[in-house]
């Protein structure tokens, strides 16, 4: 006799409509899905595994009476185009969920290791003056115009690598965990920032432009400084409804494009195409950093703002599509990207100090194989 397992027909059709998975490939994977739905039948338990697997459920929850809540652990500041995001997706959710695990390891890890709270985080708030703001985080990430390097891959790296020095875990991801068939979708969130006294965590998606992770990455810095976990606008051209989150914005802008630099910088003269790629180029952001600064400082009227803005934008999501998202690269040099070199090294260090189960390391740092996390702790540079 088969067993079949009786699952709620709303729990069926949540998991589905979650999954974001399209409808068509799931009924050629599961020819009855449909009667699952109507509850004219019920699969068996191995059918019920797939099918969570499929859709990216934990099983257990098909058990429950009904589907449940998924509530963001942190506030949603998100729009796109102006409208508010509400339902977040199955991707998004398991990687902020991913993220809190690896951020509540190091938090015990540097506390055990006796290190003080970090004394910058939360040392300003939203009356803080944005320029000054913008200037004392420059000034601590030592990120200056001319400290950027020759290309966005540098200056990102430059700012990564700084932010890392102050003790703050920089991921950069473009999918779920280490599966190349998960991208995460830029228009979605571009990042999050977790705010903790001893393990503060800026989460950039990967699966953006360069030049967007950069600004994003900035103002993930400047939920850092002002004390507030966020996931965060993806509209460099909104203006958000809340002031800590318009804040951010600001201070992103001016540690990048500083009002005073641009004003002298830009050129009336010149074709503005050809000034938007040059301006982007010198301060290492994206052109609609530079669209965005150039209407803060009124160079360009709302109209012509908004119509370049728009057709910017659209270029940029093209570039950002195609951009290279099949196998991410060589592991080795990837994975420690995606979970924080310092995480990466500190949770091997304490692997091979016994102060930490094998086990709970690979798990975090997504290896299954000892061979793999080897190279990756010789690659570390801790063998």
């Amino acid at each position: 006799m088969v067993l079949r397992v009786e699952v709620p027909v709303e729990l069926i059709s949540w998991a589905r409509e979650r999954s974001g998975v399209s409808g068509t490939e799931l009924a050629r994977r599961f020819p009855k899905l449909r009667e699952w739905e109507a509850g004219a039948s019920s699969p068996t338990f191995h059918q019920l595994e797939d099918f969570a697997n499929a859709t990216h459920t934990p099983v257990g929850f098909f058990f429950l009476p009904e589907p449940p809540e998924e509530e963001l652990p942190l506030p949603d500041f998100r729009t796109v185009r102006d409208e508010a995001l509400r339902q977040p997706s199955v991707d998004l959710l398991d990687t902020l969920f991913e993220v809190q695990q690896r951020q509540e390891w190091y938090r015990d890890h540097v506390r055990t290791m006796g290190m003080e709270p970090l004394s910058f985080v939360g040392s300003f708030d939203p009356s803080t003056p944005s320029d000054a703001a913008a200037r004392s985080l420059r000034e601590a990430l030592h990120f200056g115009v001319a400290e950027r390097g020759s290309s966005w891959s540098e200056a990102f790296k430059r700012l990564t690598e700084a932010a890392e020095e102050l003790r703050i875990l920089v991921m950069v991801n473009g999918v779920v965990g280490g599966n190349t068939h998960r991208k995460l979708n830029p228009t979605e969130f571009r990042g999050f920032a977790l705010v903790d006294d001893y393990a503060p965590v800026i989460f950039v998606n990967g699966a953006d432009t360069k030049a967007a992770q950069i600004f994003t990455l900035a103002h993930e810095l400047a939920h850092i400084w002002v004390g507030q976990s966020a996931l965060s606008d993806v509209d460099v051209a909104s203006v958000p409804e809340n002031h800590a989150e318009r804040w951010c914005n600001q201070v992103a802008a001016e540690i990048l494009v500083p009002a005073d630099m641009l004003q002298k910088e830009f050129s009336r003269h010149n074709d503005i195409t050809a000034e938007l790629d040059r301006l982007a180029a010198r301060f290492k952001v994206s052109t609609l950093v530079v669209l965005r600064r150039l209407r803060d400082i009124r160079f360009l009227p709302w109209e012509q703002f908004r119509q370049m803005y728009d057709a910017e934008y659209v270029r940029v999501m093209k570039l950002a599509r195609e951009q290279d998202g099949g196998s991410g690269g060589n592991f080795y040099n990837t994975q420690p990207v995606r979970t924080s070199k310092r995480f990466a090294r500190a949770i091997v260090e304490s692997a091979e100090e016994g102060a930490t189960l094998y086990r709970d390391a690979f798990r975090l740092l997504g290896v299954k194989k000892l061979s793999t996390y080897r190279e990756l702790a010789n690659r570390l540079g801790v063998s």
